[in-house]
């Protein structure tokens, strides 16, 4: 029995002895030894001996025996021939398959002119074992994937040069090449569907003549199959919508986590403290939009321009700057005692919030926003999902927290426009200015009680770490039925540096490789990034600068140009939060099935770009078609962009950036809320030049920030996957 690629690591290095001191690496070519199907041996990359012709390479090209031109054809031919020979024995080993099959259908056809049960019985499990041998040749293919990425990455390192770039765009298209047999594995796919049909056929369906094509929408219920078809998407890159949403919460994880850690989010897992973790985010995402279509009239109700509505709203994101770090950092700790404090704070900031109004004070309602602000848990939500809930429905968990997400920025926008009355108990008002945080401090409030009562902290890492070690067969069988985790190249993660010295490396020792400790510092994170990475994050910066400048200042300028009432503003807000998961859906399940993802990036920064471009007021009168089709036409290119791009970025981030308090998530939460804040500042700032200014003057950055990106990623498009 293969071992499982769920104990293989999935950097260079594998890690040894005890954490708390010095780990020891093993080198990726003795791992690579170390796991191989004994009776395959001979077809797997000869990955030492091609580190060794690197190593070969630079000491030539040092003496002035050979010419750089001279290494690249070379290498190229050498790679060739290393994947050529995976392909043949990928074809070869499919044809056994395929006879295989072929034999059982005979069997199957004799079986029903004469049925019988116990036939049929051994029969199907043939099949199984079958689609058993099928997922050891795709752990096959995945483990040469891996060793034909590391060795182009080494290639890159030692030389600097953009090799990897150069051989996928020259091989990968190709109609002769060999990647492209890896790329698509359509005699794969087909095993695949032979396997599931006759399984199918084989089930008890009752006297029924339809088959698996007569019923799509009807799954074939076998855990094989299953794992067969998760590991073929895998490595196809094909996507559907949960994992496209999913990818959006940016939960940064380890590629590929041992069953050991699988145990341990088993024991830390809690099913009603993740329900507390997404309604917190819920809750948040509402609290941050339901002032959006009042904030304008609150702050002319205190004597301020109705412009100071971006600082208002702006004042929470500027808090949340900070919030993110520390929440993130207390995370390291304790759950449960974050989430209460975040509670505290947020049901103080509401009730400061509202009563601003009886007090006419302007201080006391953007230091309510700032308390709002301070209480922002997304880091320990997200972290929560990371650390506690287990790999099998993991991608599940991050869905949710995309769905609350976007469900709480269309209900905080829909609860404004309902609260539409207005009445005093004692000395304190209620209105549509004040209601939102008064409605908000008594949901904080429920939360609490529910948070103290049903949350259960989960239990310290270390501690469940001190259990057994050796992992149940059965836990590592379905490991390796789980298949490929990340397809050839495209899926290009940022893995961790190498740290061997090349001129005292001896390839026949262990070499010692940096350990893959989480980042200790913003600074630190930062270097982490690739340039392409930076451009992503530039992206998103963009698409979270151009949304804020569009919902932050609609009741201002819808009012100043149409006359809208503030229900009218909620609807239209809440219509374009509605938006975010038909869209995601479409995307996910077959827009990005048809394009590749970067293809889908540069398409919507153009439709953004075109999108701001649409909504300055060129044109006399300013019309509300004009205003709402282009708003639509941006804000729905922007999520689709916002989905691709979080969904590349949580591929190519570097692993480091997976766990810790300076992690992926935390990235781009910063990177979203800095531009949010500078948004909101915009418009505060361009208020001053009056109203009948305001929108050209605001959506002149966006352009110009959407305009920079758009040729940031047109200079890096063909590093990106």
């Amino acid at each position: 029995m293969i071992k499982s690629l769920d104990e293989a690591v999935s950097d260079d290095t594998l890690a040894i002895g005890d954490s708390s001191s010095s780990v020891k690496m093993v080198a990726f070519g003795k791992k690579l030894k170390d796991r191989q199907i004994q009776e395959w041996q001979g077809y797997y990359i000869n990955y030492k001996l091609m580190k060794k012709k690197v190593k070969q390479y630079g000491n030539q090209i040092k003496a002035g025996a050979l010419d750089r031109r001279t290494v690249l054809k070379d290498f190229s031919r050498m790679l060739d021939n290393q994947i050529e020979r995976i392909v043949l024995f990928m074809l070869e080993q499919q044809g056994v398959l395929a006879s295989r099959i072929s034999e059982l259908n005979k069997q199957q056809d004799s079986l029903q002119e004469q049925p019988d049960i116990s036939k049929i019985s051994e029969l199907r499990e043939a099949y199984r074992d079958a689609g058993r041998d099928l997922l050891k040749l795709l752990f096959f293919v995945e483990i040469n994937a891996i060793g034909l990425r590391k060795i182009l990455k080494k290639f890159d390192k030692r030389f600097g040069y953009r090799f990897t770039d150069y051989y996928v765009k020259t091989r990968a298209n190709h109609p002769y090449s060999q990647l492209q047999q890896v790329f698509k594995h359509v005699g794969l796919g087909a095993v695949v569907g032979a396997i599931s049909r006759n399984l199918a056929d084989l089930q008890d369906r009752q006297g029924s003549y339809l088959s698996i094509y007569d019923q799509p929408s009807l799954p074939l219920q076998d855990s094989v199959v299953d794992s067969m078809r998760a590991a073929v998407d895998r490595l196809s890159n094909s996507t559907n919508f949960l994992n496209f949403l999913a990818q959006h919460a940016l939960i940064m994880q380890e590629e590929f986590p041992t069953p050991v850690e699988e145990q341990v989010d088993d024991q830390r897992y809690h099913f009603m403290s993740l329900i507390l973790n997404l309604a917190n985010t819920f809750l948040y995402m509402v609290n941050t939009y339901i002032i959006v279509p009042t904030a304008d009239d609150y702050s002319m109700s205190l004597g301020a321009a109705a412009t100071v509505c971006g600082i208002v709203i702006g004042a929470m994101a500027v808090a949340q700057i900070f919030s993110s770090v520390y929440f993130s950092a207390w995370s390291n700790r304790s759950y449960f005692r974050p989430l209460v404090f975040s509670s505290i704070i947020l049901f103080v900031g509401n009730v400061m919030y509202a009563m601003a109004y009886d007090l006419k004070s302007i201080p006391v309602l953007l230091l309510g926003r700032v308390f709002c602000g301070l209480g922002s848990a997304r880091a320990v939500n997200r972290r929560y999902i990371s650390d506690c809930v287990p790999l099998k429905i993991r991608m599940q968990a991050s869905a949710g927290f995309v769905s609350a997400s976007a469900l709480g920025m269309a209900c905080g926008p829909a609860l404004a426009g309902l609260l539409q009355i207005n009445f005093k108990i004692y000395k304190l008002t209620f209105n549509q200015d004040t209601l939102p945080g008064w409605l908000m401090a008594f949901a904080w409030l429920i939360y609490l009680v529910w948070l103290w009562i049903s949350f259960r902290e989960p239990a310290n890492e270390t501690e469940v770490n001190n259990g057994p070690q050796e992992p149940a067969n059965n836990v590592e069988n379905d490991a390796l039925e789980k298949g490929v985790a990340q397809p050839l190249l495209l899926k290009a993660e940022v893995d961790q540096q190498d740290d061997e010295n090349d001129q005292e490396y001896d390839e026949s020792e262990e070499a010692l490789e940096e350990s893959r400790q989480p980042a200790n510092s913003i600074a630190d994170a930062y270097r982490l990034l690739t340039p392409s990475v930076k451009v992503q994050l530039l992206i998103y910066f963009m698409l979270k600068y151009a949304m804020e400048i569009l919902l932050s200042e609609s009741s201002v300028v819808t009012t100043y140009y149409f006359g809208w009432s503030t229900g009218t503003v909620a609807i239209f807000l809440a219509c374009l939060g509605l938006t975010v998961l038909p869209i995601n859906v479409v995307v996910g399940s077959y827009i990005s099935n048809m394009f590749e993802d970067r293809q889908i990036l540069l398409a919507s920064e153009i439709v953004v770009f075109l999108g701001i471009l649409g909504s300055f007021h060129v044109v006399i009168p300013y019309s509300v078609p004009q205003y709402v089709i282009s708003g639509l036409i941006m804000f729905v290119a922007a999520e689709v962009l916002e989905g691709v791009n979080l969904s590349l970025l949580s591929r190519v981030m570097s692993s480091r950036l997976s766990r810790g308090t300076y992690n992926g998530g935390l990235l781009s939460t910063e990177a979203g809320t800095i531009a949010r804040v500078i948004a909101d500042v915009t418009i505060t700032l361009a208020g001053y030049l009056g109203q009948s200014r305001l929108l050209n003057v605001t959506l002149l950055p966006s352009l110009l920030i959407c305009l920079v990106s758009i040729i940031a990623t047109c200079s890096t498009y063909n590093s990106l996957y």
